[in-house]
């Protein structure tokens, strides 16, 4: 089992098990604002009493919410004789059989994940922007959603696949749940031992609620893996450029362009006009009322299918470059400071560099190739790929990349690609140094392709994604046939 990945199926409950997993959400939520407010009452203890303990670990959360669930302080009852004494009985959560436990211990380890990442953040030890100490949910803002772990008792788990009907998930304390989409996929990798199941987490998402299934996976057949390369050997890379006017072009060292896709996806751009009308709506909607949770739904299916469409196309850009390519470099972005220019933040955000970056990543580390991330100050635009002149200024409407010490002209964003490529056969044969040559995400380390618990990560098969029209894509070509857009 050496990879992680979700499959996730839009579900089509009953009316009554719409309220099961409303319930459900609603006590995941209520278990972490809790396990939060133990372990704040714990540190204000602590401040006078240094020998207080504080519970940190999702061990300790865990015991400590047990423990106080069946408390007098969750629930109590007053009872009085005959004799006028009154008696204190402890009650406990009245309601907590009416869920699954394992929502409450799941909700214990997201808040020990919390609590990691801002202690993680404190010492420097966390790469990113600084993460502050957790917060409370609130029920209006709160994304519903709860994860049941899965659990075998008598060879057979909590969480079954295709049971009762070839589409339904059945969960503990839910029963079975129809799914629209067809699960012969996941139940053909339980049948033949392929995969196990994880986890399963249940969100309202876009005014549905979804079914996300977490497998452990065996690793990919040998004959979809790419074969190993020997010490030592520096070639092979591929550049990847990514950019607004061609979204990706990548090449090799020699000057090849191997792959290039034109078009950006602009889902967000198309639907501006929609989200404007709708975004009106709810605006003007009573906040708390019926009418806008409906408008706030129905806006929610706008942003979910757009988000669909961006998905589907970076996972066949993403997949075209992983399945033919097992060396590949990317250049490192400031995506968050090119986003400051508000004149092409918008088209920015919309092309998603990080997220194909991302997908790119783990499928590269499914199939055991390899990955590099370029010096951030690498000048790959400036830097003529020929005679390796760096040039002064090289404005954004340039579409043709003209040398001024050779005369070399070539496209702009193939010439890119090449200077990526060049720079990761350099810099691969030198002493490992992220800070020279990049992080290498190489499957064949011996720690598999690490857990992508994200239900993000399914593929357009999986999510149910495909684009509404066919991505134009050009694979190979000659150093001539570069070309501008």
């Amino acid at each position: 089992m050496g990879r992680h990945t979700a499959f996730r199926f839009t579900v089509d409950p009953l009316p009554s098990q719409v309220v099961v997993l409303a319930r459900h959400a609603g006590a995941s939520r209520f278990a972490y604002n809790q396990c939060l407010r133990l372990v704040k009452d714990a540190l204000t203890a602590r401040a006078v009493d240094s020998s207080v303990e504080v519970p940190w670990s999702r061990f300790d959360l865990i015991n400590t919410f047990n423990a106080w669930k069946v408390s007098a302080a969750a629930g109590r009852l007053l009872i009085a004789d005959a004799s006028g004494e009154v008696a204190v009985v402890a009650t406990g959560l009245a309601w907590r059989t009416e869920v699954s436990a394992q929502v409450f211990e799941e909700a214990a380890v997201d808040l020990d994940r919390a609590l990691d990442a801002y202690s993680a953040s404190r010492r420097g030890q966390r790469a990113g922007r600084r993460v502050g100490f957790p917060r409370f949910k609130h029920k209006s803002r709160d994304r519903r959603s709860f994860r049941i772990r899965q659990k075998t008792s008598g060879g057979r788990g909590c969480i079954r696949v295709g049971e009762d009907a070839a589409r339904s998930v059945t969960l503990p304390r839910i029963g079975t749940l129809k799914v629209r989409e067809d699960t012969r996929k996941l139940r053909r990798m339980l049948r033949t031992g392929r995969a196990t199941i994880a986890s399963a987490t249940v969100s309202w998402r876009a005014g549905r609620w979804t079914v996300a299934v977490t497998v452990k996976a065996a690793d990919l057949h040998p004959a979809r893996q790419h074969p190993p390369r020997p010490d030592g050997d520096p070639t092979g890379w591929v550049g990847v450029d990514r950019g607004l006017a061609a979204y990706v072009v990548a090449a090799r060292a020699t000057g090849q362009q191997v792959f290039r896709q034109d078009d950006p996806p602009r889902p967000l751009r198309a639907a501006q006009g929609r989200l404007r009308r709708l975004s009106r709506q709810v605006s003007r909607k009573k906040k708390g009322s019926a009418n806008r949770a409906t408008a706030v739904a129905r806006l929610g299916r706008v942003h979910a299918r757009i988000r669909n469409v961006r998905q589907a196309l970076l996972h066949e850009v993403a997949n075209e470059l992983v399945q033919t390519h097992d060396r590949l470099a990317l250049e490192t972005l400031n995506i968050t400071g090119m986003m400051a220019n508000h004149r092409l933040a918008g088209a920015i955000g919309d092309a998603a560099w990080g997220e194909l970056g991302r997908i790119i990543a783990y499928k590269q580390s499914w199939r055991g190739g390899q990955q590099i991330a370029v010096d951030r100050w690498f000048p790959s635009t400036k830097t003529c790929s020929r005679c390796h002149t760096v040039a002064a200024v090289v404005p954004l409407s340039a579409r043709v990349f003209e040398c001024g010490a050779c005369g070399y002209r070539a496209d702009r964003d193939r010439n890119a690609a090449v200077n990526l490529a060049v720079w990761a056969e350099q810099h691969h044969a030198r002493t490992r140094d992220l800070d020279a040559r990049g992080p290498v995400i190489n499957a064949f380390r011996g720690d598999g392709s690490g857990p992508h618990l994200r239900v993000s990560e399914t593929s357009p098969r999986d999510g149910r994604t495909r684009p509404s029209h066919p991505a134009r894509m050009s694979v190979g070509g000659t150093p001539e046939e570069g070309g501008g857009s």
